[in-house]
């Protein structure tokens, strides 16, 4: 049942199939699921990372342990993913035909992204970029490759997107638990 889903999200583009493995991965082999998503979100996915706080693993532990072991594995996976985007954005920086085409293109991409990120790394540094990245269902890709052609440290790079990442998912538990306990 799962190859006709795999197969129309890599015929359509989409997505939507991996999202679905995260969704209903049980056990410990989930975690390495969780794992490789955060990291393909951190640099390639158009998705939102708090889906993997839906996952039905089954692990012998509490509900809370089940999170906190999740939201670790995610916060590792997208601060290594972080580092291969990082490594990417030194690359393009270097890069004269990349930056000139994104440049010269219809929406200056990077001028945009440049002055937002300017601004709130100016101003915050590393704890700002931890802090856009911990903003829920907000896709981070662009966040991560604004601040990744800005700063040169991988180890700051990757330790805010981690603090990031668990922010997001923190602040994505506190938001759902308020909501349920409102209704």
């Amino acid at each position: 049942m799962l190859a006709p889903a795999l197969l129309d999200g890599v015929a359509l583009g989409s997505f939507e199939w991996l999202e679905h493995v995260v969704e209903t991965t049980t056990g410990w082999a989930g975690l390495a699921i969780i794992f490789v998503y955060s990291f393909l979100i951190a640099f390639a996915l158009p998705g939102v990372s708090e889906v993997v706080l839906a996952a039905p693993l089954d692990l012998g532990l509490s509900q809370a342990g089940r999170l906190a072991l999740i939201i670790l594995v995610s916060g590792v996976g997208k601060a290594v993913g972080s580092v291969f985007a990082f490594h990417i954005g030194q690359e393009a920086k270097e890069s004269g035909p990349v930056i000139r085409f994104l440049r010269q293109s219809r929406f200056d991409v990077i001028e945009w992204s440049e002055n937002k990120t300017l601004q709130l790394a100016r101003k915050w540094g590393y704890l700002g970029m931890a802090l856009a990245l911990s903003v829920p269902f907000f896709p981070d890709t662009l966040s991560i490759y604004a601040f990744a052609v800005l700063e040169e440290n991988y180890l700051k790079f990757a330790l805010a997107t981690f603090a990031g990442s668990v922010g997001r998912l923190l602040v994505t538990l506190f938001l759902v638990g308020s909501t349920v306990y409102a209704l």
